[in-house]
């Protein structure tokens, strides 16, 4: 049974990437900070596991990316084979106001793991969790060879990740490599991020419970994609005969406009009655268009995304007016969305849809 551990498994990716290894026959092993509150709810439905009260192999771990020492008892403890490194602070526009907690964790944070990871003499395969923040202003469509013109304290920090990476798979010969994913969502995305502050304010307008919904800017342009497809991109990273620095992306952008165009007039509702614009959401440098040339993926992996962007947008505000006992919308209705109780069939996020 291999060992898997991952760093920020109680976030969406890191839930996703659990369900994927633990349906693989992996024991999977998780490092979750300690918390005056309970963290787990992503994880908590594979816990009620139905399959005739089977053990589930995953346990968690209290350490943090800003202590190297509690990373190396973790290493030294599990002793896994591969390592998943999907933590940070991961918020652009919180990395403004917290430049330093920003670099501290989501740049040096990696250093420690890779680190801890050399002086462990493990044989471990390291996977980091790279960005198309990265690019930042560069022209799209970007790719491997695209420059790195990064235009956020998070996405400097990231870049220092990603070099260190780099620098450690070269200079100590150890399997480390990057993922460089755009964005990508489902319903499990943190309710702070744009895609999902969208779909849960339409949930809450049709349910009565909400008026208006407070952006920033509208013409930002993302390459959007479906979380649960991009975790299997990361695991197949790490069974490659050497390491790769990988784009993982649709190829497909379009603007916050259309993502809330989209979201409204899937309920029947005009955006324009309802979304405002405050320059609070601003970022004081923008990024403008993010696309994926993610012909390598194709290429190395065999990797292409199914889910594209109309279905997720449906997928996501389903899950949100599922989440307030609204009925989804009879046309383009989701047949399956999340079956939290049943993670042994990984294959279920998409099964169908009516159209």
């Amino acid at each position: 049974m291999k060992k898997a551990l991952i760093t920020g498994i109680t976030g969406q990716d890191g839930s996703y990437l659990t369900e994927l290894l633990l349906s693989k026959g992996y024991e999977v092993h998780g490092i979750i900070r300690r918390s005056s509150t309970f963290n787990t709810r992503r994880l908590d439905h594979i816990y009620r596991d139905p399959h005739n009260g089977a053990k589930v192999q995953l346990f968690l771990h209290y350490g943090d990316l800003a202590s190297s020492n509690s990373l190396e008892r973790v290493i030294h403890d599990v002793e896994p084979d591969e390592v998943y490194n999907l933590a940070a602070q991961s918020h652009v526009r919180v990395s403004f106001d917290m430049p330093e907690y920003t670099g501290d964790v989501t740049g040096l944070g990696v250093a420690r793991i890779l680190e801890a990871l050399r002086r462990s003499g493990t044989d471990a395969r390291f996977y980091q969790a790279s960005t198309s923040e990265l690019f930042g202003s560069a022209t799209p469509p970007q790719s491997e060879k695209t420059p790195f013109q990064p235009q956020s304290p998070y996405a400097v920090a990231k870049l220092y990740a990603f070099w260190m990476t780099r620098n450690y798979s070269l200079g100590y010969k150890m399997f480390a490599c990057n993922g460089i994913l755009f964005n990508h969502e489902s319903p499990r995305r943190g309710e702070t991020f744009v895609t999902r502050k969208i779909t849960r304010a339409v949930a809450a307008i049709v349910a009565g419970q909400q008026d208006k919904l407070y952006l920033g800017n509208l013409e930002a342009k993302r390459d959007w994609g479906y979380a649960p497809e991009y975790v299997e991109a990361m695991w197949l990273m790490l069974q490659q005969d050497e390491p790769y620095d990988i784009v993982i992306g649709t190829g497909e952008a379009h603007t916050v406009r259309e993502f809330v165009d989209a979201a409204f007039s899937y309920v029947g509702l005009n955006y324009e009655d309802y979304v405002k614009i405050d320059p609070r959401y601003f970022r004081p440098t923008e990024v403008d268009y993010l696309q994926a040339d993610a012909s390598k993926s194709k290429e190395i992996l065999g990797w292409e995304p199914k889910v594209r962007y109309d279905d997720l947008v449906r997928i996501m505000v389903d899950a949100d007016l599922e989440r307030l006992g609204q009925e989804a919308p009879g046309e383009g209705k989701q047949i399956v969305t999340e079956r939290f109780d049943d993670w042994h069939d990984w294959e279920h996020q998409v099964i169908s849809m009516e159209r």
